[in-house]
C-alpha cells in the first residue's frame, strides 16, 4: 500500500512539473470588465462628452469586435464570461436573492488555468454568488479581493474582502482594485498568471473624486451623468497605468489584454449610445451589445474591425485556445473560438445565432431575443426597468418583435408582420434554445453554512424569504439592502440553508431596534434545535455617503448595525432552514435584518 502511495505521489509531482514547464511560455492573461459602461460610453466610439485615451489606443491596438453581446444584466454575464455557457445553464437566473449564484459543479476558467499551471486572481466585484463555494476562492482564484454581491455602497475607504475576511483600504475603488491587480502581477509575473479586473464603476451609486465631478457639471450635465463620466475617465486612468505596469516588467508582449463590459449603459445613454435602442435592462440591441477588444503582441495580428456576431460565452474557449489549453474533457461549452476572426480568417466562419434572456424569476420565459447578423427579433416586457420588474409568471410580453440590423440599426421599424416566415423560425429557434439551457431546472440555490474556507459566514437579508408584511427598505432587495416592516407577530424570515458540517456554531444577528419597539421576544430554529431572547433597544446610525445624486441618498444607504448574540447551537449536517419568528411584540414592530452570521466553533 505505502509503495502504491509512493508511486501515485511521483506520478502526481511528476504531472505538476510537467503542467508548469508546459506553461513557461504561455501567455498571461489580463481580462477586464467595466459595470454598466455601455458601447456609446467611449470615446472611440463616438462619444463627445467623455474622454478615454487609454482605451482607445488599446482599441486600436487590437482586434475589436463591433457586434458583441452580453446579457442585459450583471451577473449572467459574468457567469457566461467565467463558464463558456449560457448563464441559464449555469443556474444563474438574477442579479439578487442568490438566483446570481452559478452551480458550483461549472468549471470556470480559473479552474482549467489554474490546473494548466497559471496563477489565478480576481479583484473587484463578483456577483456570482455570496458563500463559499459559490464564491471566487471556491471557483478557481487563488487571491479575491473585492465583494461578492451586485454593487458596493462606498466608493471610498472601502471596506473589501481579502479572499472572506473584511479588509479596510484607503482611496478610490477603482484605484484600489487596480493598485491590487498590480501588485498581484509584480507577485507572479515570473510564472503564467490569469488577472481577472472586475471593476464596479461606473455602475451606480454615483460617486466620484471632486474633480472629476466638476469637470462634467461645467459641462452642463446632470449630476449623475457628470459622476458616471467621472468615473469612466478614472477607469481610462486606471487602464493605461495598468498596461505602463505591464511594459515595465517586460511582459506587456506576452500578455493577452481583454476588455469588455457586462451589460449596455445607463447614465450616458439619454445623451449617446451610438445610434442604439435601449440600455441596461433591456433586450433591444443597446442593452447587450458592448465592445471587446483583445490585444496580444505577440500573436502579431493585425489591428482590424470584426463585424461578425460574437457573444461571451466565447471567451472562455477563445482564451484556452490561444494559451493552448485544452477544453476539459467532461465539460460542454456553448461559446466557440473566436481565434478565427482574430486571425482575420473570416472566409469559413459559420452563421451563428445568439439569444438573450432576461432572468427575472425562475418562471419567466420572456423577456428575450435572437440575434443572427441581420436581424434581431425581441420579445420584451415593456416599462422603465425594460423587463427587470417582471413579476413571476408574467403574462405581459409582447408579440414577438422583428428588425432588420443592416438596414435598420436604430431599430424603428418593425418588420414582423412582413416577415413572418423568419419570425416563425428564430422564436421556433427561441423555444428550443430556452428548453435546452433551462432543462435542469432553475432555483434559487441554497446557502452554504460550515465551510472551513469562509467561517464565519453571513447569509444576508436579500438572500431571505419572509412572509408579508415584512419588506426591503430600498425597493426589490438588492445588494446591501434589509428587511424592515415587521409589523405583525405572525410573520418570519428564514433562510434555505446547506450545513456542510454538523457542529456547534455561535450566531447572531445584525438588527434595528428603536427603543419604542424593544422588548419583542423572538426564536430561532433549525430543525429541532432553537434559541430565543429578547430583542434589546438597538438604534442604528445612518452612514452618510458621498453620492452626487439625490436618488442615491434613498436607493443607497450604509447604517452602522447593533449584533444581537443568540448563543450557540448544535446543528446537523443537511439542507434545512433557518427560521426568525417572533414570539411576542410589545411595540409596533420586531426588528428589522441585516443579516445573520453563523460562526463555527
Amino acid at each position: 500500500m505505502r509503495a502504491r502511495s509512493v508511486a501515485l505521489a511521483s506520478i502526481l509531482i511528476g504531472a505538476i512539473l510537467w503542467h508548469r514547464l508546459a506553461a513557461v511560455d504561455r501567455p498571461n492573461i489580463v481580462l477586464i470588465m467595466a459595470d454598466d459602461q455601455g458601447y456609446g460610453d467611449f470615446a472611440i466610439h463616438g462619444n463627445p462628452y467623455v474622454e478615454t485615451p487609454n482605451i482607445d489606443q488599446l482599441a486600436r491596438q487590437s482586434v475589436r469586435f463591433d457586434r458583441f453581446f452580453v446579457n442585459s444584466f450583471c451577473a449572467p454575464t459574468r457567469a457566461a464570461l467565467l463558464t463558456g455557457r449560457w448563464p441559464l445553464r449555469t443556474g444563474c437566473h438574477g442579479v439578487t436573492h442568490n438566483r446570481e449564484a452559478m452551480r458550483p459543479s461549472e468549471v470556470t476558467i480559473a479552474e482549467i488555468l489554474q490546473s494548466a499551471g497559471y496563477q489565478t486572481g480576481c479583484f473587484g466585484k463578483w456577483h456570482n454568488g455570496e458563500q463559499f463555494p459559490y464564491t471566487a476562492p471556491g471557483q478557481g482564484f487563488a487571491e479575491f479581493f473585492g465583494f461578492n454581491n451586485g454593487h458596493w455602497n462606498d466608493y471610498f475607504d472601502a471596506h473589501l474582502l481579502r479572499g472572506s475576511q473584511p479588509t479596510p483600504t484607503r482611496g478610490f475603488i477603482s484605484d484600489v482594485l487596480t493598485n491590487e491587480a498590480i501588485r498581484f502581477i509584480s507577485s507572479t509575473k515570473d510564472r503564467p498568471f490569469f488577472c481577472y479586473l472586475a471593476f464596479n464603476a461606473p455602475h451606480s451609486p454615483f460617486q466620484v473624486s471632486d474633480d472629476k465631478f466638476a469637470k462634467f457639471k461645467a459641462r452642463g450635465l446632470d449630476d449623475n451623468v457628470a459622476a458616471f463620466y467621472g468615473m469612466c475617465e478614472n477607469l481610462d486612468e486606471n487602464m493605461g497605468r495598468l498596461r505602463r505596469h505591464l511594459t515595465s516588467l517586460g511582459i506587456a508582449e506576452n500578455t493577452i489584454v481583454v476588455l469588455l463590459t457586462d451589460n449596455g449603459g445607463t447614465a450616458g445613454v439619454k445623451l449617446f449610445n451610438a445610434g442604439m435602442r435601449g440600455g441596461k435592462t433591456s433586450v433591444h440591441e443597446g442593452g447587450t451589445r458592448v465592445p471587446l477588444f483583445v490585444h496580444w503582441p505577440n500573436a502579431n495580428w493585425q489591428p482590424h474591425l470584426v463585424e461578425q456576431i460574437a457573444a461571451h460565452i466565447d471567451v472562455l474557449p477563445t482564451l484556452l485556445d490561444l494559451c493552448g489549453v485544452k477544453q476539459p474533457t467532461d465539460t460542454r461549452f456553448d461559446g466557440t473560438s473566436l481565434r478565427p476572426l482574430l486571425d482575420n480568417n473570416t472566409s469559413a466562419w459559420p452563421e451563428r445565432v445568439l439569444f438573450t434572456h432576461n432572468p427575472i424569476d425562475e418562471s419567466n420565459k420572456y423577456p428575450g431575443a435572437v440575434r443572427t447578423q441581420r436581424y434581431r427579433l425581441v420579445r420584451e416586457i415593456r416599462g422603465p426597468g425594460g423587463g427587470s420588474k417582471a413579476k413571476a409568471n408574467d403574462a405581459n410580453a409582447t408579440v414577438w418583435q422583428l428588425y432588420d440590423m443592416v438596414a435598420d440599426p436604430s431599430q424603428e421599424h418593425d418588420i414582423a408582420d412582413q416577415h413572418p416566415e423568419i419570425v416563425q423560425r428564430l422564436s421556433g429557434e427561441y423555444d428550443a434554445w430556452y428548453a435546452d439551457v433551462s432543462r435542469d431546472g432553475l432555483e434559487r440555490l441554497p446557502l452554504p453554512i460550515g465551510y472551513d474556507q469562509h467561517n464565519p459566514v453571513e447569509l444576508h437579508a436579500p438572500q431571505a424569504y419572509y412572509d408579508p408584511p415584512l419588506r426591503f427598505a430600498s425597493g426589490p432587495g438588492f445588494a446591501n439592502d434589509w428587511l424592515m416592516g415587521w409589523t405583525s407577530a405572525g410573520a418570519s424570515i428564514w433562510f434555505d440553508v446547506d450545513v456542510v458540517q454538523a457542529g456547534d456554531y455561535e450566531i447572531e444577528l445584525a438588527i434595528a431596534c428603536p427603543l419604542a419597539d424593544a422588548g419583542s421576544k423572538i426564536r430561532v430554529r433549525m430543525g429541532k434545535q432553537s434559541l430565543e431572547v429578547t430583542v434589546p433597544e438597538a438604534q442604528p446610525r445612518e452612514v452618510r455617503l458621498p453620492h452626487r445624486d439625490l436618488d442615491g441618498h434613498a436607493r443607497y444607504r450604509n447604517r452602522i448595525w447593533h449584533t444581537l448574540q443568540l448563543g450557540t447551537m448544535s446543528i446537523g449536517q443537511g439542507r434545512t432552514r433557518f427560521i426568525i419568528e417572533a414570539l411576542s411584540m410589545p411595540g409596533g414592530q420586531v426588528l428589522e435584518l441585516k443579516h445573520a452570521k453563523f460562526l463555527k466553533l
